[in-house]
């Protein structure tokens, strides 16, 4: 059974408020940790709990969510390789970097989340005839938060603790204007 265009972006909506409040939380949590100088597979302990707690609630209680999602990420299976190559990188590459650049990780998160989020919308549009305002929501909010991000770590920011739960938070307004947006939409 098809869901409506209206049902898939609730649950997107709920998805991506899921995220934000995932990130969100494990932000402040980890930071908690680090004040009180836990070990580190407490931050494993967090981030992981955050998530599946609250997907564990999203999923528990909004069933359809999961098939909804399937069914608007099955559109992109009809792009060309190139398309999905380029949509693929646009994900994967800020992520892979962290792994030559560690020092600028808030920022590539930043980017990978704002250049996957920008590529998928993008291509939805031309190739599958999908407006996902949401996706370009969190996409531009994501891309908007970097020059942010590095005004606080250079400039403002004596403590780069603080810059990092900024960059953490940012992704988390990101996410939450976009799950905002889509679950208000009428349409």
């Amino acid at each position: 059974m098809q869901n409506s265009p209206l049902e898939t972006r609730r649950a997107f909506g709920l998805l991506f408020v899921g995220v934000a409040i995932s990130v969100g939380s494990a932000s402040v949590l980890s930071e908690i940790a680090f004040e009180h100088q836990s070990p580190i597979y407490y931050y494993v302990i967090i981030w992981l709990g955050s998530f599946a707690i609250t997907f564990g609630v999203i999923l528990g209680k909004f069933r359809n969510v999961l098939q909804s999602i399937r069914g608007r990420m099955k559109n992109s299976v009809k792009w060309s390789h190139s398309v999905k190559a380029i949509n693929g990188l646009c994900w994967a590459a800020p992520f892979a970097a962290i792994g030559a650049f560690p020092h600028l990780y808030q920022y590539l998160i930043l980017l990978g989340i704002g250049l996957g989020n920008t590529s998928t919308y993008t291509f939805m549009r031309r190739f599958s005839g999908l407006a996902n305002n949401e996706q370009i929501i969190v996409g531009i909010i994501s891309l908007v938060a970097i020059p942010i991000a590095v005004l606080l770590d250079t400039s403002f920011v004596s403590n780069q603790t603080v810059a990092v739960i900024v960059s953490r938070f940012m992704i988390a307004v990101a996410y939450g204007a976009g799950g905002v947006y889509a679950l208000a939409s009428k349409k």
